[in-house]
């Protein structure tokens, strides 16, 4: 198979120096990455990935600003992974049934967050708090990435009318600004209604996703199956899709 080199600005091949910055880039994104799958974000550090790779620490600072910025480009590759997963696993479903495909795609976040608790902690977690307080502003990229996608559903459902939601005015001011702004960052025309029902569905998935993550209430809920079906067949009966019996 031809390797694609990275090009110049000028449309010309990469040099020698840039394809190897870029083959530098992604093995220390994937040493990163390991290290945060492994032992969590808090595990990770500059001088440990460049041992790894064989580059003194300041050589990484070219490229990322501190731990902070190796961490969020780590955040970055991760999220696009997650969200090629949930289309891939939404695309096996008919175009058709747009409940089928709001289940499967829920259902592939599920199982890929139990399946890579550290890289959800990341994303959704501790770790994405960290990234926050150090200024990047990681929701946003969550919210327009796999939010986008999933909205994306939402808004053929709004189309065909099946979607029932509230009108603007029956949201309470402050809500419906929070709402609008959450409907923005997906970088659709959403109204806040759709996108309230969105947030709606989130806030219960979440909840989900760390009690299965984290093992909140394992004693009585070793399994999360279960639970999960039962909160899907309310999250589609909202969505005006319920599921074939």
């Amino acid at each position: 198979m031809m390797r694609t080199f990275p090009q110049e600005d000028d449309g010309r091949p990469a040099s020698r120096r840039e394809r190897l910055r870029v083959e530098l880039e992604r093995e220390v994104l994937a040493t990163a990455r390991r290290t945060i799958a492994s032992q969590g974000v808090e595990a990770l550090s500059l001088s440990a990935v460049a041992r790894d790779v064989g580059v003194t620490p300041p050589a990484l600072y070219r490229y990322f600003e501190g731990k902070a910025g190796l961490t969020f480009a780590v955040y970055e590759v991760v999220t696009r992974d997650l969200v090629a997963t949930v289309s891939a696993a939404a695309g096996e479903v008919d175009a058709e049934d747009l409940g089928g495909r709001l289940y499967a795609a829920t259902r592939a976040v599920l199982e890929w967050s139990v399946s890579n608790p550290g890289e959800f902690d990341l994303l959704m977690g501790a770790g994405s708090a960290r990234l926050v307080a150090s200024g990047y502003h990681v929701d946003q990229v969550l919210i327009r990435e796999l939010g986008g996608l999933f909205g994306q559903t939402f808004m053929q459902l709004w189309h065909r009318g099946i979607l029932p939601c509230s009108s603007e005015a029956e949201l309470e001011p402050r809500l419906r600004s929070q709402v609008a702004a959450y409907g923005r960052l997906m970088q659709h025309d959403y109204p806040d209604g759709v996108a309230m029902v969105m947030i709606t569905c989130w806030r219960q998935i979440y909840g989900l996703l760390c009690m299965a993550v984290y093992g909140h209430l394992a004693s009585s809920f070793d399994d999360y199956l279960p639970l999960f079906e039962h909160m899907m067949t309310d999250l589609l009966n909202l969505c005006g899709t319920p599921r074939e019996s």
